[in-house]
């Protein structure tokens, strides 16, 4: 049998497998930066002050302090003691608290293409990145909000039975403790 195709190999020369070594490191690098601009952009989130237990998820309702600043550190909103569903927040917002936990203080920094992107809102121009210094209190889910909802109306009713007698009673009849009500003009 003949070897028509067989083709010696040739030694490789010397200092040429550094090169090879280095076009492939180049390649490697190139490749990372490209794959690195393409990642979209996330919410940072540092923890100041860590707080317990688990984490809300998105479908539910959280009690924060918060402070929202723009780059410059002007504030251009602030508020205590807030409920937020976390499906009715901006993007990076939502994104930030689920990875909070209860108790804990935290700044968070939003990119603008998670915050408002090309629509300028209130005091917040276009294209603007955001930072954040947020604690959450507390959070329940909606399970929860609709059982103490529930039970706050069940009491409203039941106080409002005791005192509809009395609001209901006709003019100048005495009210439930036997006092005729003033006269009005």
């Amino acid at each position: 049998m003949t070897e028509i195709t067989r083709v010696p190999l040739q030694p490789v020369a010397k200092g040429s497998l550094g090169k090879i070594w280095g076009g492939v490191v180049v390649l490697a690098i190139a490749a990372a930066g490209i794959a690195y601009a393409t990642v979209p952009a996330s919410v940072k989130v540092v923890t100041l002050s860590k707080g317990q237990g688990d984490s809300p998820t998105v479908d539910d309702v959280v009690l924060i302090n918060y402070k929202g600043m723009l780059p410059d550190g002007q504030v251009f909103d602030q508020a205590n003691q807030v409920p937020m569903e976390l499906n009715g927040v901006i993007p990076g917002f939502a994104k930030a608290l689920v990875q909070m936990q209860r108790g804990g203080k935290y700044e968070v920094k939003i990119p603008s293409s998670l915050a408002y992107g090309d629509k300028a809102v209130g005091k917040i121009p276009a294209n603007t990145d955001l930072t954040f210094d947020i604690d959450l209190i507390d959070y329940k889910t909606r399970a929860e909000i609709q059982q103490i909802q529930q039970m706050q109306q069940m009491q409203m009713q039941m106080q409002g039975g005791a005192a509809g007698g009395a609001a209901g009673a006709p003019a100048g009849a005495p009210d439930a403790a036997g006092a005729a009500p003033a006269t009005q003009p």
